[in-house]
């Protein structure tokens, strides 16, 4: 599992800005980084906003989309903790439709 200092001291982000007729998705995972997230989104087409450091980004934007990254520690079992990572997505619903599952697949891989 893929632990950065920066996700948890980075600040949650707000909600990504939508544009008319766009739609909102959220989607979380266990045991993967922010970091890992924001590479994915890269992969994908996304540009990081405000950063070159895939570990501090909060925002990504694609051709279409928008999504912010939320990344904190959560309690799994007992003592056992993970990071969960909550992407936050804004975009053309059928944008959305082709890149969630591609999101997911990637993210699905690497977490727990």
């Amino acid at each position: 599992m893929e632990g950065d200092a920066a996700d948890e001291e980075a600040e949650v982000p707000p909600e990504p800005t939508t544009e008319p007729g766009w739609v909102r998705r959220e989607v979380a995972y266990r045991g993967i980084s922010r970091r890992l997230a924001a590479h994915y989104l890269e992969n994908l087409g996304g540009e990081l906003v405000d950063t070159d450091d895939p570990a501090a980004a909060t925002r990504v934007d694609g051709e279409g989309w928008r999504a912010t990254l939320d990344a904190a520690k959560v309690t799994a079992a007992a003592s056992i903790t993970l990071t969960e990572v909550t992407v936050s997505f804004a975009g053309e619903e059928s944008v959305l439709d082709e890149l969630l599952p591609k999101f997911e697949r990637k993210a699905m891989r690497a977490g727990g």
